[in-house]
C-alpha cells in the first residue's frame, strides 16, 4: 500500500512537470519572437542608407509645401520656358526670312520640318527626359538642356548653306535640349504644391506664352538688324545665360528612387491614363491649326491685311498667357479635370461656332480671345491632372508618357490639316480645314468628360 502511494504520488509529480512545460512553452516561443524582433530593429544591425551621389537629387521632404521656395521653383520654370518654348514659338520669323532671302528655291513645307520637328522631337524626347530626371539631380538635368539649346543655335548660325544642317541643328538637336527644360519646369513644380498646383503650373506654362509674345518681334528686329546668324547666336547666349540661373533653383523634393523598369508602362492599364492619352492626342491635333491658319484665313478669304492676321497670332497668344494663369485659379473651386474638360469643350465651340461659319473681322478677334484663353487652359492644366491622378513622385516619367501623346497630335494636326487646305480645300477653302480641327478638339473634350467620370461618377463633385 506504501508502495502504491508513492507511485501515485510519483505519478501527479510527473503530471505536473509536463503540464508546467507545455503550459511555459507558449511563453518561451513568444519571448523568443520578441527578442527576434528586437534585434532586427536594432539601429545597429540595420544597413545604412546610402547617401545621393553629387549627380542624384537629395531629400528636400522637410521643405514646407506651398512654401517660397516653391514660388521660386515656379518662377524658375516660367523663365525657362519663355526662351525656350518663345524660340519655338518665333520660328516664324526664321522661316519667313529662309524663304525669302537664304533659300528661295526650297519649298515650303521642306522649311516647315524645322518648326514642325521642334514640336515632335520635345515631345518624343519627353520619356528619356523624365527617366534623367528621377535618375540625376534635376538642376543638372536642365542645365544640360539649357547647354545643348545654346551649341544648337550657335551651329545652326554657321548653316547657311542647306536646309538640312538646319534640320538637324535648329530642329532636331535644339529641341533634345529644349525637352530636358520642358519636363523638369512642368513636373516639378507640382512637388511643391497642393493647394496651388493649378495656379502655380498655370504660371509656370504661360511663361512659353510670355516668350511668344516678345520674342517675336525681338527676334523679327534682330534679322532685320544684324542679320539671321547674329540673331541666332544671340539667343543661344541668352538661353544660356538665363538658363543656368534658372536651373540652380529646379530642385526635386524627392531623392532618386530606383526602380526595376526604367519606364513603367503598366499604367496604360488604367483606363483613366488611357482616356486622357487619347484626349492630348485629340487636343494637340486640334491646337495648332487655328495658330497656323488663322492669319492667312483673315488674307485671303476675309480680305483683311497681313497686319490683322499678324495681330490675331498676338491676341491668342497673350489670351493663351492669361488662360494658363486664370484656369488654374479657376480649377481650385470647379475641379482640374472638370476645369479641362470645359476648356476643351470651349475651344471646339470657338473653332465651330465663331470661325467656321464667319469671315468678319469682329468674329474673327472673338475666336482668337476665346480660343487663347480656353486652348491655354487645357496645356496648363494637363500636368496638374497628370499629378492629382498618380501622385508626384512619379511624375517626371508619367509626363513624358503623356507627351508622347503630344508627339503624335503634332506629328498629325498641322500637317493634315495643310493637306486637307491643299488638297480638298484647293488652297482657298478652309472650311474642310476648320472643321478638322473643331472636330478633334470636341472630341478631346469627350474623352476628358469620359475621364472626370472613371475618376468619379458624382455629377456636382469638384474633380
Amino acid at each position: 500500500m506504501s508502495h502504491t502511494a508513492g507511485s501515485s504520488i510519483s505519478a501527479s509529480l510527473n503530471q505536473l512537470t509536463v503540464n508546467e512545460t507545455h503550459s511555459s512553452a507558449p511563453s518561451i516561443k513568444s519571448k523568443a519572437s520578441e527578442m527576434d524582433v528586437e534585434k532586427q530593429n536594432k539601429p545597429v544591425d540595420a544597413a545604412p542608407e546610402a547617401k545621393p551621389r553629387w549627380w542624384e537629387n537629395k531629400s528636400l521632404e522637410d521643405k514646407p509645401l506651398d512654401g517660397m521656395y516653391g514660388w521660386a521653383v515656379v518662377i524658375s520654370g516660367c523663365f525657362m520656358l519663355m526662351f525656350s518654348m518663345g524660340c519655338v514659338n518665333s520660328y516664324g520669323m526664321y522661316e519667313t526670312h529662309y524663304h525669302l532671302d537664304q533659300f528661295p528655291d526650297e519649298p515650303v513645307s521642306t522649311l516647315s520640318w524645322v518648326g514642325t520637328l521642334q514640336f515632335g522631337v520635345m515631345n518624343f524626347f519627353g520619356i528619356p527626359a523624365g527617366i534623367m530626371c528621377e535618375r540625376f539631380d534635376t538642376r543638372l538635368v536642365s542645365f544640360t538642356g539649357g547647354v545643348i539649346m545654346a551649341i544648337a543655335l550657335i551651329i545652326a548660325s554657321f548653316c547657311d548653306d542647306a536646309i538640312w544642317k538646319l534640320i538637324i541643328t535648329q530642329g532636331i538637336v535644339f529641341s533634345i535640349g529644349a525637352a530636358l527644360v520642358f519636363i523638369p519646369s512642368t513636373s516639378i513644380p507640382s512637388q511643391w504644391f497642393t493647394k496651388r498646383r493649378a495656379l502655380a503650373v498655370g504660371i509656370v506654362v504661360a511663361g512659353s506664352g510670355i516668350g511668344g509674345l516678345w520674342l517675336t518681334p525681338a527676334t523679327r528686329a534682330m534679322i532685320d538688324q544684324l542679320g539671321t546668324p547674329w540673331s541666332l547666336r544671340i539667343t543661344g547666349i541668352i538661353i544660356f545665360a538665363v538658363n543656368t540661373v534658372s536651373s540652380l533653383f529646379m530642385r526635386s523634393r524627392f531623392k532618386v528612387q530606383s526602380r526595376e523598369k526604367v519606364v513603367d508602362f503598366s499604367v496604360f492599364r488604367d483606363i483613366r491614363f488611357s482616356l486622357i492619352f487619347m484626349g492630348a492626342i485629340c487636343g494637340t491635333t486640334a491646337y495648332f491649326t487655328p495658330l497656323f491658319s488663322l492669319p492667312s484665313f483673315a488674307a485671303q478669304v476675309a480680305g483683311k491685311s497681313d497686319d490683322f492676321g499678324t495681330n490675331l497670332l498676338t491676341i491668342i497668344n497673350a489670351a493663351s498667357t492669361l488662360g494658363r494663369i486664370g484656369t488654374g485659379e479657376v480649377a481650385r473651386f470647379y475641379g482640374n479635370i472638370n476645369t479641362m474638360a470645359t476648356c476643351t469643350l470651349v475651344s471646339a465651340l470657338s473653332i465651330l461656332v465663331l470661325w467656321l461659319p464667319f469671315q468678319s473681322g469682329g468674329t474673327l478677334i472673338a475666336c482668337a480671345i476665346v480660343y487663347g484663353l480656353f486652348c491655354g487652359g487645357f496645356i496648363g492644366l494637363l500636368p496638374v491632372v497628370m499629378a492629382d491622378l498618380w501622385g508626384v513622385q512619379r511624375i517626371s516619367t508619367i509626363i513624358g508618357l503623356l507627351y508622347m501623346a503630344n508627339f503624335v497630335g503634332t506629328m498629325v494636326g498641322a500637317p493634315s490639316s495643310g493637306a486637307i487646305l491643299d488638297n480638298i480645300g484647293d488652297g482657298i477653302n478652309y472650311k474642310p480645314t476648320i472643321i478638322f480641327s473643331g472636330v478633334f478638339m470636341l472630341g478631346a473634350s469627350l474623352f476628358f468628360m469620359m475621364l472626370r467620370f472613371a475618376t468619379n461618377k458624382k455629377i456636382f463633385k469638384r474633380v
